[in-house]
């Protein structure tokens, strides 16, 4: 499966969509905005702790106080907590570090209202963001990934991924991480770490170290909130997990980026660095690689899949649903069953695509098309276990109840990708009611005349629908934008815009300012 991560970098945020083999899989959204994203560490302050629910409010600087469970401050808690508390400017952080003490670990069953008390400074880190009406979720037991290692403060553990099925490996693996970490850390080797050498483990290890002693100052500061440290960006975070052989390109329209990417893969992947492509076409990037059109398929109420089915997809606010029709009677010489079965099976597929592409989380419910047999229920329940084993959140799925219906439970980090793919017409403005289609080129060649006549530009860029452009431009030696151009003396190049509606334009003079 070649896989293809095309990034269109905005004004306001990043937009990542990752292609399967030319199908549009995943689709993330990073904001430049600042706010609070999933791997955040902050140095927050209780606000207010909650006994009835063994949980505190804290404060990381977000419009909606952030929560902690109990259960959530980790093991280790003790040894966040005396550092928060105790660290000053005048200390020596890499020695205070060191020897502070990892332990008494906390107990299973204990009280909130003997750990924490309002006021008091805590180290955390969002688990999960803010959703509807809910501040993000946070964790105080300190994570910090990379490639190959996840890096853990104030723990003395070691851990090898259980998809490392060599024992021989998982030993040279520990044995080297043990040989190169330093005290009061601990570390979760990766998949992605088999087969790598010391010198690749180490300096990743040093640099995840790093990471963690750049919120020395400000922990040492003790001004609540603050931001200790956040991801690279959602680009990197994207290439980190799913980064391997199968990926063909990585196509992004802006430099800065674009350079940011390559000194990250010849981090982690030098031998992938000629992968990553600038775009500097006139198109916008996603129009070019055709993901605007599927983003406009994919992400409506009503989604198509094979032999004419489609699935309808709902959100509330406990849980998504998702009901299967089969839009057509069933072809000739298929019986009943077995054309459920067969539309089932293609709904399946478009179903575990489209809770990765939307970031569907929390509990989903799928209405399938009635079956009689065991057997084909069995087959679909297995199927759909297939396809979610690719699925990077944590997952499960529950076998078809006797009402057809199949319960999965996929991991929440962040709200559900919505885009809206209906519009109000720039046109009509919702009203229904348009100028005649007829009249279209006489009103583009009114502002033509006024930018040539009174703006006295010679040179255009004429941004338009695809229909209309090419209406524009029909026939060889005399369609309508070459008499315009005889007409007024001067030049115009039309560009089209998939996302503009059948009758909408824009002008720009030569060197792409938008004209009024």
């Amino acid at each position: 499966m070649e896989k293809d991560l095309i990034i269109d970098v905005g004004k306001d945020e990043v937009t990542l969509a990752l292609l399967e083999d030319g199908r549009l899989a995943e689709i993330n959204k990073e904001s430049l905005d600042g706010s609070c994203s999933v791997g955040d560490v902050y140095l927050g302050k209780v606000k207010k702790v909650l006994p009835a629910l063994n949980a505190a409010f804290i404060d990381i600087g977000d419009e909606k106080e952030a929560f902690i469970h109990y259960l959530d401050l980790g093991l280790n808690f003790l040894a966040f907590d005396t550092f928060a508390r105790e660290m000053n400017p005048n200390k020596d952080a890499k020695n205070f570090f060191s020897y502070t003490k990892i332990g008494p670990i906390l107990e299973k069953e204990g009280k909130i209202t003997d750990i924490l008390k309002a006021g008091q400074p805590i180290i955390v880190q969002i688990v999960k963001e803010p959703i509807s009406t809910k501040g993000s979720r946070l964790t105080a037991e300190i994570s910090i990934a990379g490639r190959n290692l996840v890096l853990l403060p104030f723990a003395d553990k070691v851990s090898v991924s259980q998809k490392i099925s060599s024992k021989e490996e998982k030993r040279r693996l520990e044995r080297l991480v043990h040989s190169i970490l330093p005290k009061n850390y601990g570390v979760i080797i990766r998949t992605a770490a088999e087969g790598r050498g010391a010198a690749i483990l180490h300096a990743e290890l040093k640099s995840l170290i790093d990471k963690w002693e750049s919120s020395y100052p400000v922990i040492a500061q003790g001004k609540t909130p603050s931001l200790l440290f956040t991801e690279r960006s959602r680009t990197t975070t994207v290439l980190r997990d799913l980064l391997n052989d199968q990926f063909s390109s990585i196509t992004v329209n802006n430099e800065k980026v674009y350079d940011e990417i390559v000194d990250y893969i010849d981090t982690i992947s030098p031998s992938q660095e000629k992968i990553v492509k600038l775009y500097k076409g006139d198109d916008p990037i996603f129009d070019h690689f055709d993901v605007t059109r599927q983003i406009k398929g994919s992400f409506g109420k009503v989604v198509p899949a094979k032999q004419g089915a489609y699935i309808v997809i709902e959100h509330t606010e406990a849980l998504h649903t998702i009901d299967v029709n089969s839009g057509i009677r069933a072809k000739e010489g298929i019986d009943q069953e077995e054309y459920s079965f067969q539309v089932n099976m293609h709904a399946a597929d478009e179903i575990a695509r489209q809770m990765r592409l939307r970031d569907m989380g929390g509990i989903v419910i799928v209405d399938f098309i009635d079956m009689d047999t065991n057997e084909n229920k069995v087959k679909l329940y297995k199927h759909m276990q297939e396809l979610m084993a690719s699925d990077r959140a944590k997952h499960n799925v529950l076998p078809l109840t006797k009402f057809g219906l199949m319960q999965i439970t996929r991991q929440r980090v962040r709200p559900v990708t919505e885009i809206k793919v209906n519009e109000t017409c720039p046109m009509c403005h919702g009203t229904g009611e348009i100028s005649s289609s007829i009249l279209v080129d006489q009103t583009l060649e009114r502002q033509l005349a006024f930018y040539v006549k009174e703006k006295f530009l010679k040179s255009f860029i004429l941004e338009l629908n695809p229909i209309l452009e090419g209406y524009l431009n029909r026939g060889l030696f005399h369609s309508v934008r070459k008499n315009w151009q005889k007409k007024y003396h001067c030049k115009i190049v039309t560009k089209t815009n998939m996302e503009f509606t059948l009758l909408q334009s824009q002008w720009y003079d030569s060197k792409g300012v938008m004209l009024e």
